[in-house]
């Protein structure tokens, strides 16, 4: 079963943004308001009481969701040089179409299809979206040889990995098997990391360790080792860092979780009990019963 629920991005104009992602992404909203009390002091972010949101699923109706909350930019943000929550990975039927689509669209491309070496079973590109969120569009060709992975119903169907971007990759692997009661599936892998070469003005052809983060055979997460000239996010005080700003996830089990539990209603929760940890980089993590 797969473990992921929602990707949260923080936007600057929430109308606006709605209407990219239904455009660009034939996303559809289901759900929209203003957050209250007792969710933003879960995230340690009182400042976002009252922001606007809203959630949105993808054209094929499966209850993975991209939640948009409106929240002031952080002039200093440079997406992909920070630790924390660095991109949304979606599946897609065809990944050449969809490149034709996003030429056109308010997403800017920034890594064109291109096969990756060793990763047969995937054709990926990456866009960078109106508020600096990275959006991976992946075309899935086959399952790994340990692991599923999902195939897109709709052209953009819906999330299967959030990209984590760490500053010491092993440690936070640990926390995530220790603290979350996830699974390690490759432990280190080194790949030709165009997107993260041009942000830190390094060679073509320079190697980026990465790895994964399982459930069973429910492949999820990415874990990126990020380079030392990397540093912490810049935020407003007692708000949501900007980007893609937090994960929700199912967890495995809840119970064993530290931290208080709270139940919340809305499409993500569905009143399910619910509980917020922070990775050693900080990052949020938000945990709902299965």
């Amino acid at each position: 079963m797969q473990l992921l629920r929602a990707g949260s991005v923080c936007v600057s104009n929430l109308t606006a943004s709605i209407a990219v992602y239904e455009s660009w992404l034939q996303y559809s909203l289901v759900e929209q308001g203003t957050l209250d009390g007792p969710l933003v002091k879960s995230w340690g972010t009182p400042g976002m009481e009252g922001a606007r949101f809203a959630v949105l699923r993808p054209a094929s109706g499966k209850d993975i969701f991209v939640r948009l909350i409106e929240a002031p930019p952080v002039d200093q943000f440079v997406p992909l040089t920070t630790y924390g929550w660095a991109a949304l990975e979606f599946c897609v039927t065809d990944v050449l179409a969809t490149h034709e689509q996003m030429r056109e669209s308010p997403f800017e491309v920034i890594g064109p299809p291109r096969k990756i070496t060793g990763l047969d079973a995937i054709h990926p590109m990456q866009v960078r979206g109106p508020d600096g969120e990275i959006c991976y569009f992946t075309q899935i060709n086959d399952d790994l040889p340990d692991f599923a992975l999902p195939r897109a119903s709709s052209p953009i169907d819906h999330l299967f990995i959030n990209v984590l971007a760490a500053s010491d990759m092993a440690a936070t692997q640990r926390w995530l098997v220790d603290q979350v009661g996830l699974e390690i599936g490759r432990a280190h892998m080194e790949i030709e990391y165009t997107m993260l070469a041009k942000a830190f003005g390094a060679p073509r052809g320079t190697l980026y360790a990465i790895s994964t983060i399982t459930h069973g055979r429910d492949v999820f997460l990415e874990v990126d080792q990020m380079p030392e000239q990397a540093g912490p996010r810049p935020r407003h005080e007692d708000m949501l860092p900007p980007g893609i700003c937090m994960t929700t996830i199912e967890a495995p089990d809840f119970d064993a979780l530290e931290g208080a539990a709270h139940a919340f209603r809305g499409a993500i929760y569905d009143g399910r009990r619910c509980k917020v940890l922070k990775d050693p980089d900080g990052t949020l993590f938000e945990l709902v019963e299965r």
